[in-house]
């Protein structure tokens, strides 16, 4: 009989096969980390691009196959992303239809205000008139947007009507409110009127802000009072609030037009020393402003050097160097930072490119031009548009588009005749649509010279849809005589519509001619008698009633 093994052996031979465990049948499950959730920005942006660039049909499919939660915060988001006016009236309607989603008022107002931008102020009104029926109460920013975009299309009266309404039904206006009347009083004439609003806004315990400053500086600067302007602005900030980029920049745009380079003088000082820079068409009209004068632009600038070259005439011309390794190098890392989303490396690459003369191709400067569009990033949308004019490329006509669109938004009409000029000398179709667009939107902001100059510069695009619309424009700025003028040739030339009459009534009876309105207003229904219903109208003449006249057919 063999002998028993010693004791700590057989320890040491029981705790290892206790460590044995036998093999599971099943398969281990790989660890594998939970999917990161979407952030909210980037849905919304998806939402966005979804209704720019699909359908409404396909658009309404992919909406309803996301795993969303409707809450009024964000329908009132995506119609904040300025999408077509039609796409945001479908989708806004499509959101009333949801279980359970009611829209409130900032919906309401934001839908609002989409009209109001686009001129389309019966629409606005609808808008106003279905939120009051669905007893959504209008506050003070509903009535605030309603006074600004009636007085934007010339009805001061309306906008009076609609800042006493808001007082009548008990809704406390706002510094915004109070600032955004004044402003309307003061840009159609009404100084005394303002000035008692201002003193209203006081007297009831709110401070005036940058914004109120700036209304008031460019009052007085528009008036020629500079003096009192600077002492405003010295006001302000004795109060502690600086004058922001905006406020100087209007200043020094008021003191180039009035040749004021003393009052400019003391602007750039106070620029300087906060380290706010001009537009860089702002810039070229104080540059022009001094050179009129014989006066120095050295501090204009040493406030602005990354203008300091423009308006400098060279006449030495440089051979680009293009390095065919180094480009597509360069090509790569743009798409590589554009699929990140970097927008700031790009830019500060495109601007190296400009200093060292390398080339990029059209279409990539393109894609740049309209992601940064899209993305809302104005740096980057100028750098890229100034690297093409540079190296005299011309884009696509989907990035001239997104420029246009892009500079009417942010209100940049001398960009917007500036790309139209650029899309001109490479031979862009336009189309009528477009070109109506641009008219009308020029009209609205009553820059006839600008409508008027797009129009003559495009004599392909001159039919009864761009004639009317700038007739319209005409009336916008009140310049009757000039409208009546171009009605005249354009019967001459081409065959007018119903929308053309309609036009026509809306402005002379805006102005008082009663008498030549009904007159007008006959020959419309003389007009409608024997042209309608026919078969030989034309697709121009057929849009020129939809836009005007709201006859679809």
């Amino acid at each position: 009989m063999p002998s028993p093994a010693p004791h700590g052996r057989a320890l040491s031979t029981l705790r290892f096969r206790r460590l044995k465990k036998r093999s599971s049948p099943f398969p281990k499950k790989l660890f594998t980390k939970p999917p990161l959730p979407e952030y909210m920005r980037a849905t919304i942006h998806k939402i966005s691009t979804t209704l720019r660039y699909s359908t409404w049909d396909a658009a309404a499919t992919e909406l309803r196959a996301l795993p969303l939660h409707w809450d009024s915060f964000t329908v009132n988001r995506i119609l904040k992303t300025h999408p077509p006016m039609e796409k945001a009236w479908l989708f806004f309607h499509w959101a009333a239809r949801l279980p359970g989603f009611k829209h409130d008022r900032f919906t309401y107002t934001t839908m609002l205000d989409i009209f109001g931008e686009a001129g389309r102020i019966p629409s606005m009104w609808h808008v106003f008139r279905e939120m009051e029926d669905k007893g959504v109460t209008p506050d003070a920013a509903t009535y605030t947007s309603v006074m600004h975009w009636l007085s934007a299309a010339g009805d001061l009266q309306g906008a009076v009507r609609a800042w006493e309404e808001m007082r009548e039904r008990g809704c406390r206006p706002t510094l915004v409110s109070y600032t955004a009347f004044m402003k309307i009083l003061f840009d159609h004439g009404r100084p005394k009127e303002a000035a008692g609003v201002y003193t209203e806004m006081l007297e009831v315990g709110l401070s005036p802000n940058c914004h109120t400053y700036t209304v008031l500086m460019e009052y007085l600067a528009g008036a020629g009072k500079f003096k009192a302007a600077l002492k405003i602005m010295s006001e302000m900030q004795e109060a502690g609030i600086e004058p922001d980029k905006a406020a100087c920049n209007i200043l020094i745009q008021k003191c180039s037009k009035a040749g004021e380079t003393s009052a400019m003088r003391q602007v750039l000082l106070y620029m300087k020393e906060h380290s706010i820079v001009l537009r860089r068409t702002v810039f070229m009209e104080a540059l022009e402003a001094l050179k009129l004068v014989n006066g120095s632009d050295h501090l204009l600038r040493e406030v602005n050097p990354h203008l300091s070259s423009d308006g400098i005439e060279d006449d030495s011309h440089f051979e680009p160097i293009f390095s065919d390794t180094s480009s597509f190098i360069d090509r790569a890392i743009i798409v590589n930072l554009i699929a990140m989303q970097n927008f700031i490396a790009v830019e500060h690459m495109l601007s190296g490119m400009i200093n060292r003369y390398i080339e990029l191709d059209a279409e990539l400067i393109s894609m740049v031009i309209q992601l940064s569009c899209a993305n809302y990033k104005p740096s980057c949308v100028l750098m890229a548009f100034r690297y093409s004019l540079q190296v005299g490329k011309e884009l696509d006509r989907s990035a001239y588009i997104s420029l246009l669109g892009f500079f009417m938004r942010e209100n940049a009409l001398e960009m917007v005749l500036e790309i139209v000029h650029e899309m001109t000398k490479a031979g862009v179709s336009f189309g009528t649509y477009l070109v109506y667009l641009l008219i009308y939107r020029l009209g609205r902001a009553r820059i006839h010279t600008y409508a008027e100059s797009i129009f003559y510069s495009l004599p392909m695009d001159q039919n009864v849809v761009t004639y009317t619309a700038l007739m319209d424009a005409l009336f916008q700025a009140g310049e009757v005589d000039k409208g009546l003028e171009l009605y005249s040739k354009m019967r001459k030339d081409i065959s007018i519509s119903s929308g053309t009459y309609e036009v026509l009534i809306l402005g002379l009876e805006k102005y008082g001619r009663i008498d030549d309105a009904e007159f007008c207003r006959k020959e419309k229904m003389k007009f409608m008698r024997n042209k309608y219903p026919q078969k030989d109208v034309s697709p121009d003449e057929i849009l020129c009633n939809y836009l005007f006249d709201g006859i679809s057919s």
